[in-house]
């Protein structure tokens, strides 16, 4: 096992590290199951981002959730869409992104939903959802629509839009790109040709 991503040696993804420092802080909640899947990016975005914390769990102990979202007088700020009819919340002031942390749920779409139902402290946040995704290069996992991004994508994206400054990312999201091919080969092609669920 490697010791750094942790995985086999002959899947290691640390050639895929593109060490970065965001401006906003980067906190990784990571779904149980995510933590063995070959497929997930949520690890290689941790292992780039230099400053990320990584935690993992579907329901956190409130006092240890509380401390990780709101400690040292950080804005907690959820990457996550807004539900259909639900009014924009107030978003805290974005343009100075040194003072947010940026919260990122690596999971499913539908273990997301249970990780905020499971979480008050996470369904309070104020939401940052995507302006205008690409569509995805995630080729290895299913998607139902094309701006549904990978952990590492959505990521990259967000941090770019909040400090204006998408070029900056542009390393790692080509790193991803090698990442999937590497993955790809693992995978039969007649799955990675089989239409979304």
């Amino acid at each position: 096992m490697c010791e750094r991503c942790l995985r086999a040696q002959s899947s290691c993804i640390c050639n895929w590290i593109r060490p970065l420092t965001s401006a906003a802080q980067v906190l990784i909640l990571q779904h149980p199951l995510e933590v063995a899947q070959a497929k997930g990016s949520g690890r290689l975005l941790h292992l780039s981002l230099t400053d990320s914390v990584l935690a993992q769990g579907e329901q956190f102990d409130e006092a240890v959730l509380r401390d990780l979202l709101f400690g040292g007088g950080i804005q907690p700020v959820l990457l996550y869409p807004r539900t259909p009819g639900e009014p924009a919340g107030a978003l805290p002031d974005l343009s100075t992104p040194e003072r947010l942390r940026l919260v990122i749920l690596d999971a499913t779409w539908r273990k997301s939903r249970k990780m905020l139902y499971l979480n008050p402290l996470l369904q309070v946040l104020p939401r940052l959802p995507l302006v205008d995704p690409p569509a995805s290069q995630y080729r290895i996992r299913k998607a139902h629509r094309a701006d549904q991004l990978s952990t590492l994508e959505a990521a990259c994206h967000a941090l770019g839009q909040l400090e204006d400054a998408a070029a900056r990312y542009l390393p790692l999201l080509q790193a991803f790109d090698g990442f999937v091919t590497q993955q790809s080969s693992y995978v039969p092609a007649d799955v990675l040709n089989d239409p979304p669920a």
